[in-house]
């Protein structure tokens, strides 16, 4: 083993779970990895509103085990990078330089990258992924040249697999119907956030569409920025009728909502948010042979809401929840982003380093804004695109990266990826 790679591999930063809302940008080793592993190099890490969650709860979390105060975990599951070093096993599989995404949702066992493990996570310089994990096809190399993509290609990817987890009866038979009711009545509940117009973005491209797409949002300044994202006009390009509601607005909002179906009610209902009256309320409105899949939960186990039971039984609804996805879902979701279907830094708002991770994790239910991403092989403090052009009277790095984004219509993209590495890494 060389200087260098002790230097730059097996000293570490990374920001670690420790206890209830005890998390830790700390310097640590990496063991050597064995053969069949590989040592990943983060580039870019998004954070996540689960990983909020997953430290509140902390050991009384599903995936989190019960010794982190003695043997702590990486936080992050959605990240992107490079592959630095490839175990002997995979050496065909595998090349050092290779860009990489991972499927967080490890096939047949509850542990995941972010929640799990010691060495593999996402909020770090550097992690290992274990040899069982790479067996299971959790490991895909990226062919698109920006990290930001693929890394929020694993908040997309368990979009793509809540729609393919909902269902519906086949007559005559007790086999189902995969997926939301084409020509039907969709809804997604809180849907004006980061996930929710990703959401929307996914129901527009999709081949076998809903006649309705409705969104509801107590979040008036959310909606308007959604509307402005995605136009009704939009929409109605690709055969949807869209509809933006704020429920807020009435006393009411079940018979409004179900006179945009003419009674009919919602095939599929979508729950984005996870106060208890929004999924009283998607209950309330569902169709004959309705799905609804609980998308958004809180951080409390005792999480409970009432369902209306004779529904379930005389009108056939279903109550279903998704959390992640399969690796075809991964495999889509890079599909919509590589084709352009789908512009991911629609949702990106904010940008820092590995020194902003601990407060935005921390403080993210309180932060203005959608989407906030990290590059993790820098310090930066978290910091608004907004605020890009008056910054930059004082540091001309800022300049150059309000510039590039101004060329592509005030979002985050490739060139000022590449302004942010090559230029903001130096100081």
């Amino acid at each position: 083993m060389n200087a260098e790679w002790e230097v730059r591999v097996i000293k570490v930063k990374g920001v670690r779970l420790y206890g209830v809302k005890d998390i830790r940008l700390e310097e640590f080793e990496l063991p050597e990895i064995e053969e069949d592993q590989i040592l990943l190099k983060i580039i870019c890490n998004g954070i996540a509103m689960s990983t909020l969650k997953e430290i509140t709860l902390a050991q009384r979390h599903l995936r989190v085990p019960k010794n982190i105060r003695r043997k702590p975990v990486l936080i992050g599951h959605e990240f992107s990078g490079v592959i630095e070093k490839v175990g002997s096993r995979w050496k065909d599989e595998y090349k050092e330089g290779d860009t990489f995404v991972v499927v967080p949702e490890v096939p047949n066992q509850i542990e995941s990258p972010g929640y799990s493990y010691q060495y593999f996570g996402g909020a770090a310089t550097y992690c290992i992924i274990p040899g069982d994990v790479i067996e299971k096809g959790c490991l895909l190399r990226y062919d698109g040249d920006t990290f930001y993509e693929p890394a929020m290609a694993q908040a997309l990817y368990s979009i793509v697999g809540s729609f393919h987890s909902n269902y519906h009866s086949m007559p005559g038979s007790h086999e189902h119907i995969s997926g939301i009711k084409e020509g039907g009545n969709t809804i997604i509940l809180g849907g004006c956030g980061p996930m929710g117009v990703m959401a929307i973005r996914y129901v527009l491209q999709m081949e076998k569409k809903p006649k309705r797409l409705v969104i509801t949002d107590t979040n008036a300044v959310r909606i308007e920025r959604a509307r402005k994202l995605i136009t009704v006009q939009e929409a109605e390009r690709c055969g949807v009728d869209l509809y933006y509601i704020n429920p807020e607005m009435f006393p009411d909002p079940a018979p409004v909502l179900l006179a945009i179906t003419n009674e009919k009610g919602y095939d599929d209902v979508f729950v984005y948010a996870p106060p208890k009256n929004v999924a009283e309320l998607g209950n309330r409105i569902m169709a004959m042979d309705g799905c609804m899949n609980i998308y958004a939960a809180t951080a409390d186990k005792k999480y409970r809401a009432g369902m209306n039971i004779y529904g379930s039984h005389y009108l056939k609804t279903k109550l279903i929840g998704s959390s992640g996805g399969l690796r075809s879902d991964m495999e889509e979701a890079i599909d919509l982003i590589l084709s352009g279907r789908i512009n991911m830094a629609e949702n990106i708002t904010h940008v820092g380093g590995l020194d902003a991770i601990v407060d935005t994790t921390l403080y993210l239910k309180k932060m203005v804004g959608e989407k906030k991403i990290v590059y993790n092989q820098i310090n930066m403090p978290l910091t608004a695109i907004e605020d890009f052009r008056k910054l930059g009277n004082e540091d001309p790095v800022f300049e150059k990266l309000a510039d590039a984004c101004d060329r592509h219509g005030g979002f985050w993209n490739k060139e000022a990826e590449d302004i942010l590495l090559n230029e903001y890494g130096k100081k």
